[in-house]
């Protein structure tokens, strides 16, 4: 059997490597064995990150929520339960989004989710 060296198909994998690796620091971006094993970090990082940017906005949505909770003295646990007992479901992106650009509804709900909690006795431990 003759020898048979990849050529053409070397060169093809090795560009395809480094052109998925464009824009990564050093040499990571220069030397195909480096690009490879950044693009699979990078990878492993997207898949991961993917994830925690839904938590980051749940974070990011409970504490807006809980500014302007403050701002009508009341708290976030005491509005998000009031809400729940007077049967709004509206979920924290949305109730975020009303506190920003409709502060007048957001009076509302937080008025109606105060009435439900106080109107509703609390359960004896």
């Amino acid at each position: 059997m003759p020898r048979v060296r990849k050529g053409a198909a070397r060169a093809q994998s090795r560009k395809r490597t480094l052109r998925e690796a464009r824009g990564y620091y050093g040499t990571n971006h220069l030397h195909k064995y480096r690009a490879e094993n950044a693009i699979i970090r990078a990878g492993c990082y997207a898949y991961r990150d993917r994830r925690n940017r839904k938590r980051d906005m749940r974070s990011l949505w409970i504490i807006r929520i809980t500014a302007a909770c403050r701002m009508r003295d009341t708290r976030y646990s005491l509005f998000m339960n009031g809400l729940r007992m007077a049967g709004i479901l509206l979920n924290r992106k949305m109730l975020s989004q009303v506190a920003i650009e409709d502060p007048k509804a957001f009076d509302a709900l937080v008025a109606t989710a105060i009435k439900a909690s106080r109107a509703t006795p609390a359960k004896a431990a």
